[in-house]
């Protein structure tokens, strides 16, 4: 039933941001990818999720800037993702931003992954439980605030 309520969840995203008749192959692929990762892999449910967020809202042109602070353009030090400049920020930045969100650096390998990752390798890998954490934290607000509208988990 769990493995359903998932899936049932990202089909709700999905319809939301796809046009009836569109071509979208890579979200078709993202879609169908985590549904079997759902139904057939042990990975932890909540990472997976956040993976799709990330990954669905690079597919549709919001990719977060991970290569340099979106301020300053510094690319050391980049310890926050900020969620109203659609990237990471350096310390010093950052503290002008209260959208902000303090990152680990397994969390800032971790959105990098996601965004470059070949579609095959996507759900390949694993963090810490406090990047868990993290990632579903920025995941969660990133969606609602791009797509202007709250998702709810809903249980059967």
């Amino acid at each position: 039933m769990d493995k359903l309520q998932y899936a049932s969840y990202i089909t709700k995203i999905v319809e939301d941001i796809t046009n009836e008749n569109d071509t979208s192959y890579n979200i078709l692929q993202l879609l169908l990818n985590t549904v079997y990762a759902i139904s057939e892999t042990e990975i932890d449910k909540e990472l997976l999720m956040s993976i799709f967020k990330i990954r669905l809202l690079s597919l549709i042109g919001f990719t977060p800037n991970v290569n340099e602070c979106v301020n300053c353009g510094n690319k050391e030090n980049l310890t926050h993702f900020s969620i109203k400049n659609n990237g990471l920020k350096c310390e010093s930045c950052s503290k002008l931003d209260k959208s902000v969100i303090k990152i680990s650096e397994a969390t800032l390998y971790a959105i990098k992954y996601i965004i470059m990752a070949p579609a095959k390798k996507l759900f390949s890998f694993n963090i810490p439980e406090e990047s868990k954490e993290e990632l579903r934290l920025i995941a969660k607000v990133y969606l609602e605030e791009k797509l202007e509208k709250t998702y709810r988990f809903e249980k059967f």
